[in-house]
């Protein structure tokens, strides 16, 4: 179809989404990007955080913990360090690797250890928000 735009999203433990849609928004490394039908080529990475894939009226949630995002004229892909749907998530997990990131940042010296640390809670409070923002939809 003319109007729509083919997304595939996948990660290390294999295909999260395959099909046709009418807009995806994505985190890119620069801030979000909202891809239509006919979007000029374009290839960044992605940071943590949310993907969301408009069908028709229906908005379908994923989460991604950093990536490479290339996009095509027709074509969407999504090549995630991590992925899962958004229902997926699980709050006590996320809060408690968030808890687990804020001490470590607080208790490490080193600096690569710090700087692990800080992704790490990054990471947590996208799958927080994402969490939230499904919450909210319901």
């Amino acid at each position: 179809m003319a109007n729509t735009i083919r997304v595939d999203i996948v990660s290390a433990e294999g295909q999260i989404f395959a099909g046709e849609a009418n807009m995806v928004f994505a985190p890119g490394s620069e801030g979000e990007i909202g891809i239509a039908p006919r979007h000029a080529p374009l290839l960044t990475t992605l940071r943590p955080g949310e993907v969301r894939v408009q069908i028709g009226q229906e908005e379908q949630s994923f989460y991604v913990g950093g990536g490479a995002l290339e996009i095509q004229p027709h074509l969407v892909s999504v090549l995630a360090d991590t992925a899962a749907r958004a229902r997926d998530l699980d709050e006590a997990a996320a809060l408690a690797a968030k808890q687990r990131a804020e001490a470590a940042v607080r208790d490490r010296k080193d600096k690569i250890e710090i700087a692990e640390a800080q992704a790490e809670l990054v990471r947590a409070v996208a799958q927080l928000r994402a969490i939230d923002r499904l919450r909210k939809k319901r």
